[in-house]
């Protein structure tokens, strides 16, 4: 814990609030520090804010330890000075695009945009049943007879959607004041772009919504609009084939985001809806609870310590029930997927790159097969070793205490 020095009078730095289940939810928007109180908590906040000092803040609230609280605002960085000296901390995270204030993204949280999303929606759904021959398939994926440049296009074009996935998440949280960043990252086999917009407990519920789903919306609306935008063009046209794989580009993610063991945006509308603090952790904590009592189970003859304890004992029942839920999901969903990886994934990434550097290096071989081999090792070769690079980072990150990506979906 920081040493802070006997103080009297403490200065803050500017705190938002918000009562959430019988606490209250308290923290730093530019840092994303969060952190929930209870009522006492807040009062001591609310009377050093008016200026009070520390010795007229324990009297008002007898038997609170008013000091040892101040250690811990310390800690957080909520303490910006004490006796009019400011407080050594390191500077907040640097926000991504900077320049973006909430002013210019103010309109992402209009009411009506969900309602011009859903008529967007209708209408390409109308048209679908009027003209069910535009339903794009997989076979719209391969738009060229050239496989280097349907999977250069390809990850192109599903990359700059990934980007616009996550624009949406850092405008709506900006507009409500908290900072964002965006950065790679992976949720298991999977190299992701993420978001990470902590800080957004503190908006009211309707924004924090719009800011978990904003991704998905915006996936949403571009293969709509693609749709209605191939509907009047010729289907052996470049241009058609082009959007109809735009449509599938956009909509193949949006199953991803069912994954909610992986904390994809849906699981942070889960964790809201459910009222839980932190899900995902508190489901990982009772699933090694589970695990480790199956292997006492299983060494019942053996000598050992007691039983272990059940971390989610000390959550209220509602918040209980969801996290033991959870944690069934969790756990069959990262053995599924670590499953698919083994056996289908690799199976074919391999396949794939072998064929390329026989493409490549074999003998015999045209101008325009080694091309296209060596297109195929740039692109899934070098999405593996960015995997690979991202998650050792994110390893060093975490060993260092670095904080968690949001949404991100």
């Amino acid at each position: 814990m920081t040493e802070s020095p006997p103080a009297t009078q403490v200065t803050l730095h500017p705190l938002a609030m918000r009562e959430d289940h019988g606490e209250w939810l308290v923290g730093r928007p530019e840092t994303g520090v969060c952190v929930a109180l209870p009522d006492d908590g807040v009062t001591v906040l609310r009377l050093l804010e008016q200026g009070l000092t520390v010795p007229e803040t324990a009297a008002r609230l007898p038997g609170l330890a008013v000091d040892a609280f101040l250690h811990d605002l310390v800690d957080l960085g909520f303490v910006a000075a004490l006796d009019g000296r400011p407080v050594p901390q390191p500077d907040p995270p640097r926000p991504t695009f900077p320049r973006l204030r909430p002013a210019h993204v103010r309109w992402t949280l209009s009411p009506l945009l969900p309602v011009l999303l859903g008529l967007l929606l209708a209408v390409a759904a109308g048209l679908l049943v009027a003209r069910p021959e535009l339903l794009p398939t997989f076979r719209n994926l391969l738009w060229s007879p050239h496989g280097s440049l349907v999977l250069a296009v390809g990850f192109g074009a599903g990359w700059l959607l990934l980007l616009l996935h996550e624009c949406a998440h850092l405008a709506t949280a900006r507009a409500v004041g908290v900072p964002a960043r965006m950065r790679l990252g992976t949720r298991l086999q999977f190299l992701v772009m993420q978001t990470d917009i902590s800080g957004i407990e503190l908006a009211d519920r309707r924004h924090r919504l719009t800011a978990y789903l904003a991704g998905i919306a915006v996936n949403l609306a571009v293969g709509a609009g693609a749709l209605l935008l191939l509907a009047p063009l010729d289907p052996g046209g470049t241009a058609h084939r082009v959007l109809a794989a735009t449509v599938l580009l956009a909509v193949l993610p949006l199953p991803f985001q069912l994954m909610v063991f992986m904390r994809t945006d849906l699981y942070f509308v889960l964790q809201d809806l459910t009222g839980c603090r932190d899900l995902y952790g508190d489901g990982a904590a009772y699933a090694r609870y589970v695990g480790r009592r199956v292997r006492r189970a299983v060494r019942k003859g053996r000598r050992g310590a007691g039983a272990p304890a059940d971390p989610s004992r000390a959550l209220p029942p509602r918040e209980r029930r969801a996290v033991r839920l959870y944690s069934l999901v969790q756990v069959c969903g990262t053995v599924a997927c670590l499953a698919v990886l083994a056996t289908v994934t690799l199976p074919v990434d391999l396949a794939l790159l072998h064929r390329a550097a026989v493409r490549l290096a074999g003998p015999g071989r045209s101008g325009t097969e080694r091309l296209d081999g060596a297109v195929v090792l740039a692109v899934l070769g070098g999405a593996h070793l960015l995997w690979a690079w991202t998650w050792r980072r994110e390893r060093r990150r975490r060993r260092a205490g670095g904080g968690r990506g949001a949404g991100g979906a």
